[in-house]
């Protein structure tokens, strides 16, 4: 693994002294909101759920204690008000939601992870008749009797893992009360995933907070690594799980752990992948604390770490830091694509701790060359919004630019919900 430049370990350090952190330049986007009737929205996740060529959502409210369901109605309907929606269960600390057709009946399900005292995976097993997506009567919760009660569950992904029976599960936790330990793992679907009963769990690496799950090629093999952000404890970092093959994982095999982040921080949370400099390979963006979070000063020990990947192995990279613009909070989540259409990718980054005047949403545009120097901050969001999650990039309003699809879950102690904001690009 490539050693870390001692440049980038000195901006990685609370005790360097930060360059003058610039204020945001631009105006606010329009925001439009999907949904803003509940409780502290935590994460989006996307499916085109009834075949209409449309990605379609789904969220925990997590102090609401229910996942959704929004139908997107695409540019050319009213993608700009509240959109259809349906509630497909009752989940009490719900922290993810994600699509998946785990029984292979073409219909996809939803799977929500609950933390709290809750401690339980849901499947909300959904309707084959599109036109009943919308009626709640269609949906049936049921419950993983193998995750219940055994620790917190914050992050989900599906992923056909040991190439048998139907898609399992990836997940990651945070330690419960009373000892409970925190993992990474897989459940593995049994030959007929309607029999909850039969699912099986396995953990495959200890951790302290898991905040990021994606399962990704990274050592270009030809199947998917498991790549995530553990955000403190003496686990944290950004670490990959090589996937061994299919047969090697049935017969129980444990991946080998490879670690991205060689950095010491504090915190890490959400990663996204993305080729930042054009170079053809995927890249790891990722928000991280070098000191303690202060809500007088939130940005002050956030940073943005690019992690740069410099072969096809998935062992050799280098690390470049951004500091967090002025008059913001602290990274939550981030994206990257291009948002000014000039062929350059751009990074989108969300925000918790974004109090009183500070900005929750905003974006990084690329200059001429990739030093932090020649990256422009703007604002997005605008002054609402105190606590954002996950960032989706896409393209609502059919305009051919990428808008910004999030969730907040604090404002006016109920959070904004899940809304988008309109590139003004086009």
């Amino acid at each position: 693994m490539k050693r870390l430049l001692p440049l980038i370990f000195v901006g990685l350090s609370a005790a360097a002294a930060a360059p003058d952190l610039r204020p945001l330049q631009g105006a606010p986007w329009a925001r439009h909101v999907i949904d803003g009737e509940g409780r502290g929205s935590d994460g989006t996740k996307l499916l085109d759920l009834n075949g209409d060529g449309w990605p379609d959502v789904t969220t925990g409210w997590e102090e609401e204690g229910e996942t959704r369901v929004y139908l997107n109605p695409g540019p050319k309907g009213a993608v700009r008000e509240p959109w259809p929606k349906v509630t497909v269960g009752k989940t009490p600390s719900a922290e993810d939601a994600v699509f998946a057709d785990l029984d292979g009946d073409g219909a996809p399900d939803v799977v929500s992870a609950t933390e709290g005292a809750s401690q339980r995976v849901f499947i909300h097993w959904g309707p084959r008749d599109r036109n009943r997506i919308l009626d709640a009567g269609a949906w049936r919760q049921e419950v993983l009797p193998v995750a219940t009660g055994v620790t917190r569950w914050m992050f989900i992904e599906p992923l056909q893992f040991d190439g048998r029976h139907g898609v399992d599960l990836i997940a990651g936790s945070k330690p419960g009360p009373a000892g409970q330990k925190a993992f990474v793992g897989w459940f593995e679907a049994p030959a007929s995933a309607r029999d909850v009963a039969a699912w099986k769990w396995h953990p495959l690496a200890d951790a302290g907070w898991i905040m990021s799950i994606e399962p990704v090629d990274m050592d270009g093999d030809g199947d998917l690594d498991i790549l995530y952000s553990d955000r403190n404890g003496p686990t944290r970092g950004i670490f990959w799980l090589e996937n061994p093959g299919a047969a090697e994982i049935a017969r129980g095999r444990r991946p080998a752990r490879h670690r991205v982040l060689t950095a010491e921080v504090q915190q890490v949370m959400f990663l996204t992948v993305g080729d930042v400099d054009r170079d053809g390979r995927p890249d790891i963006v990722a928000g991280v604390e070098v000191g303690p979070v202060r809500r007088e000063q939130p940005n002050q020990n956030s940073r943005i770490v690019w992690l740069r990947r410099l072969d096809g192995t998935g062992r050799a990279w280098s690390e470049q830091v951004f500091h967090v613009p002025a008059n913001t909070g602290n990274i939550k989540g981030l994206a990257v694509g291009d948002i000014n259409g000039d062929g350059r990718a751009d990074i989108v980054a969300s925000c918790e701790n974004a109090h009183g005047e500070r900005r929750g949403v905003y974006w990084l545009r690329q200059g001429a060359t990739t030093a932090e120097r020649d990256w422009t901050p703007f604002d997005l969001a605008g002054i609402p919004g105190i606590k954002y999650d996950l960032v989706r990039l896409l393209d609502l309003d059919g305009d051919g630019d990428l808008d910004v699809l999030v969730n907040d879950e604090q404002e006016a102690g109920r959070g904004l919900g899940v809304v988008w904001y309109e590139n003004p690009l086009r």
